[in-house]
């Protein structure tokens, strides 16, 4: 995945609302709050393999039209929340397409094995004469 910032910018559909919160009078007034949506499928920044990955990873972030969405409604400005809705979106991309390495199960090393078979043992030996107090 290798793309810029302003080529996902292009890609992405902003829509602007009301926000709640910090801001007085100005909440009443302004267009704060932002909604990102990107399409997987229709991106051209994406290679086939990414966009099933993304679409097998994201699923509960679709919108019922299938698009992802982003909601950012933090700051006071429509410009620092379409920012930071980006950088979520890009953060959320980079996350999900992230290939995990397999886990290679270890042996377990002998000196451990006979340790652990040690304290065994040693708790039985206790175990077992407590069994012998107690008969008496």
């Amino acid at each position: 995945m290798n793309f810029t910032k302003e080529e996902l910018k292009a890609e992405t559909s902003f829509s602007a609302s009301r926000s709640g919160g910090k801001g007085g009078q100005n909440v009443n007034k302004v267009s704060s709050k932002v909604e990102l949506l990107f399409s997987i499928d229709n991106s051209m920044l994406l290679t086939d393999d990414e966009k099933i990955r993304l679409n097998d990873k994201l699923k509960n972030r679709f919108n019922k039209d299938g698009l992802v969405q982003v909601i950012c409604d933090e700051e006071r400005s429509q410009y620092l929340n379409r920012e930071k809705a980006l950088d979520r979106l890009i953060h959320l991309l980079v996350d999900s397409l992230h290939i995990q390495k397999a886990r290679k199960p270890l042996k377990v090393r002998k000196a451990a094995k006979l340790a652990r078979l040690k304290a065994k043992r040693l708790n039985s030996l206790k175990k077992e004469t407590r069994k012998n107090n107690f008969e008496n």
